[in-house]
This record gives C-alpha cells, sequence and structure tokens, in this order.
C-alpha cells in the first residue's frame, strides 16, 4: 500500500475513534447536566411538600379525623406538582403521583440523601428522600421524592446516536481528504523517486539532481541519497585502485622475482650435481642461496608495504609521537649493524598526524640506505627538530658516502631504482618517498650541509593534518630502473 493509502486509512480509523472519545465525554457531561437539573428541581420541590408532609405526619400521629388526613394529603400532592410523593411514617404510608411500584426495593433512607437512580421496568427514576421531624417520635418519618428520568434519558439518547452519526459519516470523509492531502504533498517524494529509480552507477557517471522543495524530511532524504551515491563512487574509486595494485604487484612481483630465482635455481642444480662441487665452492654457492633468499624477502616485504601504502584509509591515521619512533629506529639498526656508528638529536615535541606503520617503514628506509650506501669514515647523523616556522618536523639523515649526482636525486624515489653495484631491491627510497607524499610531505636527496662528501636525505612532514592524495600510484606507476 502506497504512503498516501496508509495515511488516509490510518486517519480514517482515527478520527472516528476521536470522535466517539470525544462524544463519549459529551454524554457523560450532558448526563450530569440531566441529572443536576432533575435534582436541583427534587430539592426545590422537597423544600415545598416538607412541612406539608410534617402536618400529614403529625395529624396521622394524633389519629384526627378522615377528612382532616385526606384533606392534608390533598395540600401535599398539590405541593408536590410534577413529582411522585411518598411519606412513610411509623405505622402507615402515603403515596401519590408517578413513582415506581411500592414492590421495587428503595435504597436505605439514609443512602438516598442526595439524589440516586432507581431503575424499575425499563425505567429510571431520580430518588430524593428527606429525613420529617416531629414534636413527637409517632410524628416522624421520612419523604421520598420521585422525577421520572424518560426526558433525560431521551436526550442523552439523541446525543449518543447524533455522535455515532457523525463518527461514520467522519470517517470516510477524513479518510479521503487526507489521501488527497497525502498524495499532493508526496508528490516531491514520487518525483524524487523517479529520479533515484532511472540512476545505475554502474553504466553511467549521472547523479541525483534534486531543486530544493522546502519539504525538510524530502530534502534531507535526497541528499542523504547523493552522499551514498558519492561514497558509492569513492569506494568503487578505491576498488579499481585495489584491483590496479593487485595487478601492480603481481606483475611487478613476477618481473623482479624471476631474476634471483633463476640464480637460485642455478646455485641449487651446482649443489645437487655430480662431481659434488669443492667445500670452499660449496661455501660460496650456499652463502649466494643467502643472499638471494634475503633479497626476495627484502624485495616482497618492500612491495607488501608499497600496497598498503597505496590502500591505506584516512581512519588508520593518528598522532605520531616521531622523536619515539626515531629512537626505536635507530636501537633496531645499532643492533643490525654494530660496526655502524650512528649520531642522534631532537629538538622539542615532534608529533605529526600519521599512519605509524608507514613512518616507521620511512624512517627505517632512511637509515638502512644510509647504513649500505652511506658508509664512510665519518657516523650516520640523524637530526629530528621543528620546521623555523613551527609548521613542520624535520628528519635529516647524513651519512659520508659516495652521494648521490644531481642529475640522479630525482630518479632516487622511483621504484626498481638502484645502482648496479647495489644490493637492495630498489623500492627503499620509493617507499620514502610514498609516505611523503602519503603525508602531505616532502623528501629530497641533496648535499651535505657541511660540504663533507656524503649524502643528505631530509623528510619534512606537516603537523596539521590534512586530506589523503586522491591518486596514488606508487606501485602502479612507471618503473625505472637502473
Amino acid at each position: 500500500m502506497r504512503l498516501s493509502g496508509r495515511i488516509g486509512l490510518a486517519v480514517g480509523v482515527l478520527v472516528p475513534l476521536l470522535v466517539a472519545g470525544s462524544g463519549w465525554i459529551m454524554v457523560r457531561l450532558v448526563a450530569g447536566d440531566v441529572h443536576r437539573q432533575a435534582d436541583a428541581h427534587l430539592r426545590q420541590r422537597a423544600a415545598e411538600v416538607q412541612p406539608a408532609a410534617r402536618d400529614l405526619l403529625r395529624a396521622m400521629a394524633n389519629n384526627r379525623p378522615p377528612s382532616v388526613e385526606e384533606a392534608r394529603q390533598r395540600h401535599l400532592f398539590t405541593a408536590a406538582l410534577d413529582v411522585g410523593i411518598r411519606v412513610v411514617g411509623p405505622g402507615d404510608t402515603v403515596s401519590g403521583g408517578p413513582q415506581p411500584a411500592d414492590s421495587v426495593p428503595l435504597p436505605a433512607a439514609g443512602s438516598a440523601a442526595r439524589p440516586v437512580t432507581v431503575r424499575a421496568g425499563g425505567q429510571s427514576w431520580r430518588v430524593l428522600s428527606v429525613p420529617v421531624r416531629g414534636v413527637r417520635p409517632a410524628a416522624t418519618g421520612t419523604l421520598w421524592l420521585f422525577a421520572a428520568d424518560t426526558a433525560g434519558q431521551a436526550q442523552i439518547t439523541q446525543v449518543r446516536r447524533r455522535v455515532l452519526t457523525v463518527a461514520l459519516l467522519t470517517a470516510p470523509v477524513a479518510g479521503a481528504a487526507a489521501w488527497l492531502a497525502a498524495t499532493r504533498l508526496a508528490r516531491p517524494l514520487l518525483l524524487l523517486q523517479r529520479r533515484a529509480a532511472g540512476l545505475d552507477p554502474r553504466t553511467s557517471a549521472a547523479r541525483l539532481d534534486h531543486t530544493p522543495t522546502r519539504v525538510p524530511e524530502i530534502d534531507d532524504l535526497a541528499r542523504t541519497l547523493q552522499t551514498v551515491l558519492t561514497r558509492y563512487d569513492e569506494q568503487a574509486a578505491r576498488t579499481t585502485e585495489a584491483l590496479a595494485t593487485a595487478r601492480s604487484f603481481s606483475a611487478a612481483a613476477s618481473h623482479e622475482l624471476r631474476t634471483p630465482l633463476m640464480s637460485m635455481r642455478i646455485d641449487l642444480d651446482v649443489l645437487a650435481g655430480d662431481p659434488a662441487p669443492e667445500p670452499a665452492e660449496r661455501a660460496e654457492v650456499v652463502a649466494d642461496l643467502r643472499a638471494g633468499h634475503e633479497r626476495l624477502l627484502g624485495l616482497l616485504v618492500m612491495l607488501r608495504t608499497l600496497a598498503q601504502g597505496d590502500l591505506v584509509e584516512a581512519d588508520a591515521f593518528g598522532p605520531v609521537d616521531l622523536t619515539d619512533l626515531v629512537d626505536a629506529a635507530v636501537r633496531d639498526l645499532r643492533r643490525d649493524h654494530p660496526h655502524l656508528t650512528v649520531e642522534t638529536g631532537a629538538a622539542g615535541p615532534c608529533v605529526v598526524p600519521g599512519w605509524p606503520p608507514g613512518l616507521r617503514s620511512a624512517v627505517d628506509n632512511l637509515l638502512a640506505n644510509a647504513a649500505v650506501h652511506g658508509a664512510g669514515p665519518g657516523p650516520v647523523e640523524v637530526l629530528l627538530a621543528p620546521s623555523p616556522d613551527g609548521t613542520s618536523v624535520r628528519l635529516t639523515v647524513a651519512d659520508h658516502g659516495p652521494g648521490i649526482p644531481v642529475a640522479a636525486r630525482a630518479d632516487v624515489f622511483h621504484r626498481f631504482h638502484r645502482r648496479p653495484d647495489s644490493p637492495g631491491s630498489g623500492l627503499g627510497l620509493a617507499l620514502v618517498g610514498q609516505q611523503a607524499a602519503l603525508h602531505g610531505g616532502t623528501v629530497t636527496a641533496t648535499d651535505r650541509p657541511d660540504g663533507r662528501p656524503g649524502a643528505c636525505f631530509v623528510l619534512e612532514l606537516p603537523r596539521a593534518p590534512g586530506p589523503l592524495p586522491r591518486q596514488r600510484d606508487w606501485l602502479t606507476g612507471t618503473t625505472t630502473s637502473g
């Protein structure tokens, strides 16, 4: 059932219920008003006939002649007018006017001091009892007054019927009116539904074009749909990037692993050959196998890290204390290269927003590059300090190696770029460049600031968080090798 039909049905059911409930309250109020009018009339008659009732009881108690009692009764009935009268004395009862039969039980005299309702034979009466006290106990009795409740019940019944009639008539009218109003009000929603139904993100780049309707719920729904479609586009783009990264990872791994695997296969054939190699030759082949294994392992680790950097999301970022991170990386470097001298320095707090695994990998690779390619007469110098303007943090790693020619400094950050005699995979500095771009920073290769031979790498990272780069293709980009 459409929304307009649901609204019409709900209103068609709810309005009669509300009318019936209001009518029930009205009937109760009308019944109260009718009873109050009848009760006021009974009290007025009671005040008027009470002296005549006292005279009648006194005549009955004094054994007056019948003519006197009859005269007193006529006077009593004349004063009663339109209400029924019943006088109950110690020895006799006198009644006249409209009232229930003597066989109908009446409430106790004390409980009817206020008017009550007595029903008999399908008719109801309002009954009031008034005590009549004389000088002697024989002249004491009870005066009962009766008023037929026929007019009041007819009025209440008429009100009840009119309420039911109004409730029955308002059901279809209210339902139809609500359906028409809901249909008109839901027209912008139908237009939005038609526009959204014609969109297919898989086959078209068209997106929801919504004109504000000044209906908050519909405009909010349109904005929600637009947000969902935007997120769909973002996730589709990220999925495409992930597929491209996976394909590039497979291609790069198969291409770069072919040579070391072939070399290891040759070494294995030599070890298994006949005649068996001499001990010295065997030791050389085993050492070559171990070096090849380490290179394969390092290559796979680097490719995986590059792929993770191309796919990392913003929710993985958080505050990173570079001081602690660099200290941990230097400790690991000294353990792996005990012959290497490393000098460190840090100035001030160095907290930046970043991806902890990526930043640690970048620092590790800068230090490993200095340890492998920058071995020289001096130590590896690591300095961490805020920039002069305080908006970023700079990590400087300087060595005493042969340095990097100016023409080759831009190429060292390309993947698989390495010197012919390099034992590395050619991915370490590419990973540093990826992390610098991912964190909105820069990395440069320069000469040592003191002019001595060697290379100096400066990694600068901003202290303020920024958006992730939309294009991340460090693993899928063009391969530069040397």
